[in-house]
């Protein structure tokens, strides 16, 4: 399972339980048949900026950090349906062009959203160039905006 997914479940499960140790996020995946270490979910945690709250058991629970990620895909969107012009993909390269002077901010936009398909981001006043680290990237990417513009 591919670290994206797996976050992304963490997330579910965060929604849906009381989470109040490591331990607890590797048996629940284990129960879903995905086998995953202790060190994994310490950095999965690490990395997703997760905090532990006070539970209404007595002890703390993991939960998501306050609506950063969320509120950069909206804004992103947003942005990209205000903006977009068209989108091309030649091998893991990218081209988004967008109507001037949303380049620089759809560029950090994409970038704060760590997408692991993604390497980098360039933007200029009417483009975004982004390298992606495979053609199939690429393709992700082009989906992932096309989601984004249609919604």
């Amino acid at each position: 399972m591919k670290k994206q997914e797996r976050q992304q479940l963490l997330k579910r499960l965060l929604t849906s339980r009381e989470i109040e140790r490591q331990e607890d996020f590797v048996h629940l995946l284990e129960a879903d048949g995905i086998h995953v270490t202790q060190a994994t979910i310490s950095r999965d945690i690490k990395e997703m900026q997760l905090v532990k709250l006070p539970a209404e058991s007595g002890g703390y629970r993991y939960s998501l950090p306050v609506q950063k990620k969320i509120d950069t895909q909206k804004k992103l969107q947003r942005t990209l349906q205000n903006a977009y012009v068209s989108f091309a993909v030649q091998g893991e390269f990218t081209i988004l062009k967008v109507l001037p002077g949303n380049g620089p901010v759809i560029a950090s936009l994409l970038d704060q959203m760590r997408y692991e398909f993604v390497f980098g981001t360039v933007g200029d006043d009417s483009s975004v160039l982004t390298v992606c680290v495979s053609h199939k990237g690429a393709l992700q990417l082009e989906e992932t905006i096309d989601r984004m513009i249609a919604d």
